[in-house]
């Protein structure tokens, strides 16, 4: 299992939202690129990057900012947050990203999701599974569709779609543990590989989700625990490899 440190970008800084509201917004480092380094640094194999002004104005407000992180990084990064156009996922390749993650305009267009897919292949991208309640979150999840999420999740399986980030909002930031049952029905039910985020803040949360493996779980992001000191990156590390 693949332990991805979250570097998320607003304005250019590094910052940390709670249950994705911009009200509750930490900055953490003025400097991005140094601290997807130092996560390298630290043995991290990947990193997991959002556009937040990308996800919430719907065009990317921090490229720069993760032009600096590619040129810094010798290790693969995926990135989401905005990226609803055919140029903005060119874009985000062309800089150095291993891989998409495709949101808001895979809920509201499935065939640009197709269209991705049959031009970059399933390994570029991923699907960005945002649930608030069991409905699909949208917009920077500000928006709560009535699409409920394993069915989209189903449905972009059959569209060639292999690996989903699947977030449950209501978790996200609070260091409260992730939604483990929710996260075991996505990985039963999708057909997705599932890579867990929201409120992943333990060694205990890492295990079990490391229990789900078999079950599809390939990964888990790690954000704020990592920023407020709550877990140590490398014992996150040594522990998805059952190290720990």
């Amino acid at each position: 299992m693949i332990i991805y440190p979250a570097i998320d970008l607003k304005e250019g800084q590094c910052v940390r939202l709670v249950q994705g509201k911009v009200e509750n917004k930490t900055v953490y480092s003025s400097d991005p690129a140094a601290m997807a380094r130092s996560f390298q640094e630290q043995g991290a194999q990947w990193l997991h990057i959002v556009d937040l002004d990308g996800a919430f104005q719907g065009q990317s407000g921090n490229r720069d900012a993760i032009a600096r992180i590619a040129a810094q990084i010798a290790i693969p990064f995926q990135v989401g947050g905005g990226l609803r156009r055919l140029e903005d996922v060119e874009n985000i390749l062309a800089i150095g990203a291993s891989r998409v993650i495709i949101g808001t305009r895979a809920v509201t267009s499935p065939e640009f999701m197709e269209d991705l897919l049959l031009r970059f292949g399933a390994e570029k991208i991923i699907l960005g599974l945002d649930a608030r309640e069991g409905m699909v979150a949208i917009e920077g999840w500000v928006e709560k569709s009535s699409l409920p999420v394993l069915d989209f999740a189903r449905q972009m399986h059959q569209l060639g779609v292999e690996t989903a980030v699947y977030t449950d909002v209501a978790r996200d930031g609070l260091l409260q543990g992730p939604n483990l049952e929710a996260i075991q029905q996505m990985a039963e039910l999708s057909g997705l590989k599932i890579i867990a985020s929201g409120g992943v803040s333990s060694i205990d949360n890492i295990k079990r989700l490391k229990e789900m493996e078999v079950l599809g779980v390939s990964g888990a992001i790690i954000g704020k625990a990592l920023y407020d000191g709550k877990l140590a990156l490398q014992d996150a590390l040594k522990t998805a490899k059952g190290d720990l």
